[in-house]
């Protein structure tokens, strides 16, 4: 890998959706389906869903782009519609995961044996309550032993990025600290997330049109693909 990057990680954690595997777009397309259901929800643009809904909690992002658009307020009703909206958008992944084997991206499948073969140890912090389910899909359940998902965070009443509480308990399932942690994000939520726990660096993959957010959010390096680094940690 690129140069001394990974040199005082001990240990990698990396975002899944969009980082590990292509399933980013497949949340996005379930998104937009379940807010079209809505009245004064619909047609949810690019910027939207970056900064209400990308790498969050379904809960806390379907609240927030619904009192975004002055669809709801804080009532009982309004979190009934945002319960009724977070299941419509989790049936609708489920059943498209169902259809058929995942791929996960070639880069980073690069970039993980690369990590691996350095020595450290990895851990995926996702949001979703899917995770397990995605990683078993593309064929990635042997290498994460310690997975802390949405699931996870509900048990154990960690609070959701980007908070950074996720971030904070994987490091702990792997004894070590945050500091001794990198961590690979996508989304700015999770990228703050993980930069509050103290992980470093913290590697941001823009897969179009996030890479001032990710380094806003502390980022450094942010690249279109992790294929860019797999000389880092060899």
């Amino acid at each position: 890998m690129r140069g001394s990057l990974l040199h005082d990680a001990h240990a990698v954690l990396f975002d899944l959706d969009g980082v590990l595997t292509p399933t980013a777009d497949l949340h996005r397309r379930c998104w937009q389906e379940a807010f079209d259901s809505v009245s004064g929800a619909e047609h949810l643009s690019d910027a939207e869903y970056l900064a209400n809904i990308d790498g969050r909690p379904r809960e806390e992002g379907v609240r927030l782009h619904l009192q975004a658009r002055g669809v709801i307020g804080a009532t009982d009703s309004a979190e009934e519609i945002v319960a009724s909206v977070a299941k419509l958008k989790d049936d609708l992944f489920k059943g498209c995961l169902a259809e058929g084997t995942l791929q996960p991206y070639p880069g980073s499948i690069a970039f993980l044996g690369a990590v691996l073969e350095h020595g450290c140890q990895v851990a995926v912090v996702s949001s979703s309550r899917n995770a397990r389910a995605v990683l078993a899909a593309a064929g990635l359940s042997g290498h994460f032993e310690v997975v802390v998902d949405g699931l996870v965070a509900e048990r154990e009443g960690l609070r959701g990025k980007p908070k950074p509480d996720m971030f904070a308990h994987a490091a702990v399932l792997l004894n070590l600290l945050p500091g001794q942690c990198a961590a690979v994000e996508d989304a700015s939520a999770g990228a703050e997330a993980a930069y509050a726990a103290g992980c470093r660096p913290v590697i941001g993959v823009d897969r179009g049109g996030n890479a001032a957010a990710l380094r806003h959010a502390g980022c450094e390096p942010v690249v279109a693909d992790l294929s860019e680094l797999t000389g880092v940690a060899s």
